[in-house]
């Protein structure tokens, strides 16, 4: 046995490094993954997309087992592989590159016959190329061992794949799906039996029938806050029944939340010697080919049987190899007694046949996510595994010409796998494509590496745009990127890792953003040119760009996204699908005003707020000091002018700056932050208690502090809690650097924090009449008011404080903004959040966060984890194929979600574009009227009714060029519309786009598509 070790083992979790991945699994999932090892065997490209995701996870140990040495035909799927490896053995030759991902992870390598022994050291062992006869020996020793040892079988076949999991006779899943325990707020509680619970209408309860779930701050009835759990019946939107007899109990008062309670779960495996003959349920994907499962769970059993007769994989378009494993697989069928399938489907058979040998990139990628994920479940118990067989075909994908056998015949070139499945044709086809990658973050880093081994582009053209620079934090997903990498653009640096992968591959990497400030650059010349676009995108308003612009010029986009255990791929074809734009999620909702200021009832409420304040104190306000230090008479001439009450404001927080709280030593900044400290925890939380009473009734004779308002308690600081602390020395170490003061070392000494801090004057603090407090919930955002006389005279007052107070600074005297940056551990940024959120936690009875949650939520981190990632980039490159092979039809497209945590894989063909009909023509999204004239707005709207269409209002861009409605536009009907519109026409633009609103004879609203007018 031959063994390289590498790599240490860490000791606590690295935060900056693991946060999305964090925001996924939770801490403890984490520590699980660090004390695992991993046996992976066969190192093709399958065994080496497992390896990457457990890498980048950071389990502590994967063993690498492979006997074979590597065959240029390895080159299509493992990425690890160059030309120069060929005739070393495989596991040997990815170790280097491995250990590169995650030098926390020891790697070591077996390249000798492997034994039952070698398994007991393994938290879980994946193999990948096994013979049925050895799995079923390996399984049952893992099944029967002490603790039982996880075992995880995959094969990717051409198109097709397999997974069998067995993680033994009784596995404890801690947590089933990995979503956060629902609430709900409670509005009342009925003395009945069974007892009706109403929650109140400010979200919908996500509970299910039959969930147990425990109350706590119940008042009235406290027999309900011993935190046991109660099981729930007949829920409804707002309420559900309590299986409990409450006649006894007090009457409810007021209060009280409601928890999910979230069980383990015990799975009872079979052994892959009992499920083989009897399978269970299989896990299904595509609703459109129910009976595939069973049929491929013979296939592989066949295929078993062929290799160990013939020693060797059935020969791709070969008909005789394909008729043998029909004929094995019949065979198996009728072996499987009560659990056989009635009949065969002999083409799936022949194609399965014929791609069996090669285990092509997409179909590596996804599976590689999938068993990934897997054993992240086996060695934590962190999500629901697979129970216990999964099956899957891309049959789609293949070209819709049957290809010629001779197609089939390898070329002595890198690509001969994937030949062997599509034919020499396709390959040409993929290497020839002009592809537009949008994003080289995760997602762009897999498509990559995808595309590298696929060789799509390899003489063509592949551009890759990301105007982003790699952080430590993508270091955990975007496995193209090292440490050193640190700093540099993505797309520089992912282009170059991808041409190091395959030297064949062209392409360029840009660092602009696609938007419309840079159409000179992404113009209609660079559009026209394309052959398909991928997004890799991670934010709604750039997709939606980016889908405009492929409507516009008529080319397919590949759409794909992930939030942690789930992601989904959409396929947006011309003519054939609806588009991206065409369905889209609600708005997220947005807490009101009034709640994030003073009535906030969870933790999120306080982050938000806390965020806000962050960026008002040390961003914005700053910057407006700025603003007026560069040109203070039209700054003053500026608010003057505008004379309302946000330039009341803007005056305000600018003199506070520059006089009444300017700092110039250490000490004064933490006198500001001890006095924040009182006005936001103390002052402001008495003023409200003083408007708003606890008796405090509305206008309607209820209950002011009625769910979901909690009544809160004012803060009395203590120099001796550690929070209390935490936020004073933060606030003061970020006000420190607004005004360029050093921070002195002894700020990380809480006695001499608690010394500085007791020396600052606190002013007592009496609550005012007539204080207006919002309570509107209405409002979501600040509303300012025209000036008053009253404002006029104010704002004239503090315009001339500003001009006095500007001749005691020191000259080129300037603040320094902090902009806000969550992965930085050293700036004070997310202690200061956190520590505001928690205190104003406090003072409602809100339970509080740590640093860690303060961060995912403040700095809205979207939860992220490689295993995702690489699955939807394999399933949007099965597409791929469709794409540029042309002629396949909208029913052969997949649209795909999937969620690895339950885990669930539901495949669907994409919903056809939304037709519009009228006198006898229909059009869609994808339809656009070019005019090969350039009319007068008369001449437009003339054209329109020949196809019985009055319009009455045209746009161009934002501009409003002609309106029926208008009088004054009757005098365009006879200018041209490139006169008409007045809008600048850049130089590299044709033609101008119109939009334009008609109604049929009825007076019925029709839409109609993009009309294009030229210009010169």
């Amino acid at each position: 046995m031959a063994e390289v070790e590498n790599g240490r083992i860490p000791s606590e979790i690295d935060e900056n490094l693991h946060s999305r991945q964090l925001a996924v699994y939770g801490r403890e999932t984490m520590r699980r993954l660090f004390a695992s090892s991993v046996l992976i065997s066969g190192i093709n490209g399958l065994g080496a997309e497992i390896a990457k995701n457990l890498v980048l996870a950071g389990v502590k140990s994967v063993t690498l087992h492979d006997e074979e040495i590597v065959e240029l035909w390895d080159l299509s799927s493992n990425f690890f592989l160059g030309e120069e490896d060929v005739g070393k053995n495989r596991a040997l030759a990815c170790v280097q590159k491995l250990q590169e991902l995650n030098s926390a992870v020891a790697i070591s390598t077996i390249t000798s016959s492997l034994s039952k022994e070698h398994l007991s050291g393994f938290q879980a062992v994946v193999f990948t190329e096994i013979s049925l006869q050895k799995a079923i020996e390996f399984d049952d020793y893992c099944h029967n061992h002490q603790p039982p040892i996880s075992f995880i079988k995959s094969e990717v076949r051409g198109l097709f794949g397999s997974i069998f999991v067995d993680f033994g006779p009784e596995f404890t899943v801690n947590d089933v799906d990995g979503e956060e325990p629902h609430t709900g707020i409670i509005a009342s509680i009925s003395n009945d039996h069974p007892a009706l619970v109403s929650c109140v209408d400010d979200e919908r309860l996500e509970f299910q029938d039959g969930d147990l779930v425990v109350f706590s701050e119940v008042e009235g009835m406290p027999e309900l806050n011993d935190g046991q759990p109660r099981r729930i019946k007949n829920t409804r939107a707002y309420s559900f029944f309590l299986e409990e007899d409450t006649t006894k109990y007090g009457p409810y008062l007021k209060g009280g939340i409601v928890t999910q309670v979230k069980l383990p779960k015990i799975l009872k495996f079979k052994t892959l010697r009992e499920a083989l003959v009897d399978p269970g349920e299989f896990l299904l994907s595509d609703f459109s080919k129910p009976e595939r499962p069973q049929l491929l769970h013979v296939a592989f059993q066949a295929l078993d049987q062929f290799k160990i007769k013939n020693q060797r994989f059935p020969k791709a378009g070969y008909e005789e190899d394909a008729q043998e494993l029909v004929q094995l697989a019949i065979a198996v069928n009728a072996a499987m007694g009560s659990n056989k399938q009635e009949n065969l489907d002999e083409e799936i058979l022949r194609v399965f046949s014929s791609g069996s040998r090669a285990v092509l990139n997409p179909m590596a990628a996804m599976f590689g996510g999938f068993v990934g994920q897997e054993v992240v479940k086996a060695c934590s118990g962190k999500f629901h595994p697979i129970f216990q067989f999964f099956y899957f075909d891309s049959v789609e994908s293949l070209p819709k010409e049957r290809v010629d056998p001779g197609e089939l015949w390898p070329l002595s070139s890198r690509y001969d796998a994937q030949i062997s499945v599509f034919g020499s044709s396709l390959q040409k086809k993929l290497e020839q494509a002009s592809v537009f990658l949008v994003g080289a973050g995760a997602l762009g880093c897999e498509f990559l590496k995808n595309f590298a081994l696929m060789g799509v582009s390899c003489d063509g053209k592949l551009v890759v745009t990301d105007d982003d620079v790699i952080e430590k934090s993508n270091l955990s997903r975007q496995f193209l990127f090292r440490d050193w990498n640190i700093g540099q653009p993505k797309s520089t640096v992912a282009a170059a890792a991808a041409a190091a992968i395959n030297p064949s591959l062209q392409v360029e990497a840009l660092q602009n953003r696609v938007s419309p400030e840079t159409e000179n650059v992404f113009d209609a010349a660079f559009w026209g040119s394309l052959d398909v676009v991928v997004n890799a995108l991670d934010n709604v308003k750039a997709r939606m760009y980016v889908d405009q612009k492929c409507v516009y010029f008529q080319r397919p986009l590949l759409e794909s996204g992930t939030l942690g255990p789930k992601c989904n791929t959409q396929m947006v074809i011309p003519h054939l699908t609806e588009n991206y734009g065409a369905a889209r999620d609600p708005p997220e909702k947005q807490a009101p005003m009034c709640t994030l200021h003073s009535f906030p009832h969870n933790i999120d409420h306080c982050l938000t707020w806390a965020r806000s304040e962050f960026e008002g104190l040390l961003e914005k306000t700053p910057s407006e000091v700025n603003k007026f230090l560069s040109s203070p008479v039209e700054y003053c001439a500026a608010i003057c002018a505008a004379g309302d009450a946000q330039a009341k404001d803007l005056a305000e927080s600018v003199l506070e700056c520059l006089d009444s709280e300017r700092c110039t030593t250490f000490q004064d900044c933490i006198a500001w932050a001890r006095l924040r400290f009182e006005d936001y925890f103390c002052n402001r939380v008495k003023q409200l208690t003083f408007t708003f009473p606890e008796d405090a009734v509305t206008g309607s004779g209820l209950a002011f502090w009625s769910a979901p308002k909690r009544f809160p308690s004012p803060l009395w600081f203590s120099a001796d809690d550690l929070g209390h602390l935490c936020f004073v020395a933060a606030a003061a170490a970020l006000r420190a650097h607004t005004f360029g003061i050093p921070v002195p070392d002894w700020i990380n000494s809480p006695v001499l924090m608690a010394e500085a801090v007791n020396r600052v004057h606190v002013p007592d603090f009496r609550p005012k009449e007539g204080v207006k407090i919002e309570t509107d919930d209405k409002s979501t955002q600040q509303v300012y008011t025209t000036s008053s006389m009253d404002e006029d005279i104010v704002i004239n007052e503090l315009v001339g404080r500003l001009k006095t107070c500007i001749k005691n600074l020191p000259e080129g005297f300037r603040m320094n903004p902090v902009q806000f940056e969550k992965d930085d551990d050293t700036n004070y940024h997310m202690d200061l959040i956190a520590a505001m959120a928690n205190m104003r936690a406090r003072n409602y009875s809100i339970k509080e966060v740590d640093k860690l949650k303060a961060k995912f939520i403040a700095g809205r981190i979207i939860p992220a984890i490689a295993t995702t990632t690489a699955m939807a980039t394999g399933l949007v490159c099965l597409e791929l194929y469709k794409v540029l092979a042309g002629g396949h039809t909208a029913e052969d497209y997949r649209n795909t979600f999937a969620n690895l945590a339950l885990p669930l894989v539901a495949i669907s063909e994409p919903a056809p574009p939304a037709t519009v009909s009228h006198g006898g023509n229909t059009w869609t999204v994808w339809d656009r009227w070019v005019l090969p004239f350039s009319p007068t707005v008369r001449e437009l709207l003339e054209w329109l009714r020949v196809k019985g269409l009055e319009g009455y209002s045209i746009t161009c861009g934002s501009t409003l060029v002609y309106n029926s409605m208008f009088p004054k536009h009757k005098v365009r009907l006879d200018m041209k519309l490139v006169d008409a519109a007045k809008v600048e026409v850049p130089a590299h633009s044709s033609h101008l786009d119109l939009v334009v609103a008609c109604e049929d004879e009825d007076g019925e609203d029709v839409d109609i598509p993009l009309i294009t007018i030229p210009i010169r």
